[in-house]
């Protein structure tokens, strides 16, 4: 079977690798996004597919939008594909693509669907709270995530796992359920079953602005967020006017920490050893009160101040001098001028 990728980044590496090689395919061409620029130097990076498919000689296209590049769709069209692939394209397939091969275009999405169609399964599940989720194998049509499903797979979410570490474990089991989905399609024993729209829930793209914590929110939901935004858009706070990366939190044990209402975002260092799980202790730690009523307790354990690199929080602390009932307030807004 002649196989056309679509895909991008680290997480539709493992799927391309394991199609490349396994014998009974032939992946015939790389589609994905454009090199770009990253980080502070600005250097060129090309996409993680585009390397792998660098690595055993295979046709690489990088349409900047293959809505707007008639010439790339041809082609796709000329290497002859029997089914296209995607994993994490990050592209709205147009009809003209979704019908150009004979079985159509099947794709490995982060989610249980229905559950999570969109942009960011992956990331949502972990803001709200998920304990479990998954990959679905399903054919693409016309809306988003919206096609016949084919496979799926379940995962647990442990708790205090980020949306990085997910992401890889969930590229490998995404990878093996390609193949088995491939395998039954190729055997004529795969079977398509409609999704039902009742059920579905939406994951939409991720904006920086919903990284700002608001330490009125209990803390599992900003424990939550900081593991669902990491490592981007990731979250933050202000303090003294500064931004500041909250890189990694830790929940604590409730019944281990001096509850008294605090205003929320208040900060208070415990010097001696605070209970962060059923079994484990943690000597020393910088806790933010948060909750409706300052109630609660979250342990930040490691922060990125601006224009620096990522450091322990007590040592971002320590550095400022900074005492228990100091507080993350927000920015005070610039007035506009006439």
């Amino acid at each position: 079977m002649r196989v056309l990728f679509l895909g991008t980044p680290e997480f539709a590496v493992p799927s391309l690798e394991k199609l490349i090689q396994w014998k009974a395919v032939q992946v015939v061409g790389v589609v994905t996004q454009p090199d770009r620029p990253a980080g502070r130097g600005n250097n060129i990076f090309s996409p993680p597919t585009k390397m792998v498919a660098g690595r055993y000689d295979i046709p690489v296209l990088q349409p900047e939008k293959l809505s707007k590049a008639p010439d790339v769709v041809q082609a796709m069209r000329d290497l002859n594909p029997d089914i296209l692939v995607t994993v994490a394209f990050g592209q709205i397939l147009k009809k003209e693509v979704l019908t150009m091969a004979q079985h159509g275009v099947m794709n490995v999405h982060g989610s249980l669907l229905p559950k999570y169609r969109g942009a960011a399964p992956i990331n949502w599940a972990i803001i709200n709270g998920e304990t479990v989720t998954g990959v679905t194998t399903m054919y693409s049509d016309k809306g988003v995530d919206t096609g016949k499903m084919l496979l799926k797979r379940e995962m647990e979410i442990y708790p205090d796992m980020n949306a990085e570490m997910l992401a890889e474990a969930m590229s490998f089991v995404g990878a093996d359920l390609l193949v088995e989905t491939l395998d039954k399609l190729m055997s004529g024993s795969l079977e398509a079953v409609p999704q039902n729209d009742d059920e579905a829930t939406f994951a939409p793209r991720l904006t920086k602005e919903m990284g700002q914590i608001d330490w009125n929110k209990s803390a599992k939901d900003i424990h939550n967020l900081a593991r669902g935004l990491y490592p981007w858009p990731g979250t933050y706070s202000f303090y003294e006017g500064q931004q500041l990366k909250i890189e990694n939190t830790i929940l604590v044990a409730a019944d281990h920490v001096d509850s008294s209402a605090q205003a929320p975002g208040t900060i208070i260092r415990e010097t001696g050893k605070t209970a962060i799980g059923a079994h484990a202790t943690q000597k020393g730690a910088l806790m933010v009160a948060c909750g409706p009523e300052g109630k609660e307790r979250i342990i930040l354990n490691s922060v990125k101040p601006a224009n620096k690199g990522r450091m322990d929080a007590l040592a971002w602390a320590n550095g400022l001098r900074l005492q228990s009932g100091a507080r993350f307030t927000n920015p005070t807004p610039v007035p506009c001028k006439d």
